[in-house]
């Protein structure tokens, strides 16, 4: 007569708690170059048409367009799409760009150089930190927060972070009279933020806004003389060089006019870098037009108009 087989015990681990928890936290899945790019685009345009639509009271066009944003998934993820695009795998951060400008000047206030090993002599020890205000912030680990340079005070629409304030920069209050020294910033960030606007005005009076935040001082030597206070602005750049209303030479007039003068400069295949040292000067800005600097099929609309 055949033993009868005894069964095993059931030997599997119990699921742990956490296995049963929804994925709040997880990341949201990486988007790929290509998908990345799209999507930043196409926010771009529809972003573009809204404001044209209610600039022509078109409720109706208007609406349409803003359903067609929420269906493409909104800011949320226009910034996932950013923040992906400016890893570190994907070559991003442009503030990597500012701090190479501004390492050879600077000392950091533990005194330790933030200039690259192997180079002269630091120009200008200092031992206090800079003010920066960082518009459009998405992350807050880039390399001017890891500096220890600046004090960091970073905004934008759509807070991903706690230690980002969720504000629009264009309804940010003014530093109050007396006060721009406690209140003001040595350098105000504007990257990939001005291409955001979808206004020429608009983007024009972003710029003016600017100096209002700018506070002067220093000795003029070293830091002070070549950046502060100052303007980093970063670009696509096909805004500058393929656009029929703005090149450089024209972006560098509207610059001036706002009491601008432009000390550093890179060019590359997608963006275009600018440090903007900000000399005063913004009630004498005049009016500028709509005028094309470019004929040509092939072009983008991209302006900046000052009124």
């Amino acid at each position: 007569m055949a033993t009868k087989k005894k069964k095993k015990p059931n030997l599997r681990k119990p699921h742990l708690l956490s296995s049963t928890r929804p994925p709040i936290l997880q990341k949201p899945p990486s988007l790929s170059s290509r998908a990345t790019r799209t999507l930043i685009r196409t926010h771009h345009t529809l972003q573009k048409q809204l404001t044209n639509a209610l600039a022509s009271n078109d409720t109706a066009q208007a609406a349409s367009i803003q359903c067609q944003i929420e269906a493409s998934g909104g800011l949320q993820k226009y910034q996932q799409a950013s923040i992906t695009g400016q890893s570190a795998e994907r070559g991003g951060d442009s503030s990597k760009v500012l701090m190479e400008w501004l390492s050879p000047l600077l000392r950091t206030p533990s005194g330790t150089s933030t200039k690259p090993s192997g180079t002269s002599t630091l120009k200008m020890p200092i031992n206090k930190k800079f003010k920066m205000l960082e518009v459009g912030a998405l992350q807050v680990d880039n390399a001017c927060s890891r500096s220890g340079v600046f004090d960091m005070e970073r905004i934008d629409l759509h807070s991903q972070h706690p230690k980002i304030l969720e504000q629009d920069f264009m309804q940010r209050s003014l530093p109050e009279v007396g006060r721009l020294e406690e209140e003001g910033f040595d350098i105000v960030s504007l990257s990939l933020v001005v291409n955001y606007v979808g206004d020429p005005v608009q983007r024009g009076d972003m710029l003016k806004r600017v100096g209002r935040f700018l506070r002067m001082g220093g000795d003029g030597t070293g830091w002070e003389r070549e950046f502060s206070p100052g303007l980093f602005l970063v670009l696509p750049s096909p805004c500058v060089s393929n656009s029929r209303y703005l090149d450089e030479e024209t972006l560098g007039e509207i610059m001036a006019a706002l009491g601008f003068k432009m000390t550093r400069r890179k060019l590359s295949r997608k963006l275009v870098y600018y440090y903007w040292k900000w000399e005063g000067g913004i009630d004498g800005a005049k009016p500028s037009g709509k005028r094309k600097v470019r004929r040509g099929g092939g072009k983008n609309n991209f302006a900046i108009v000052l009124r």
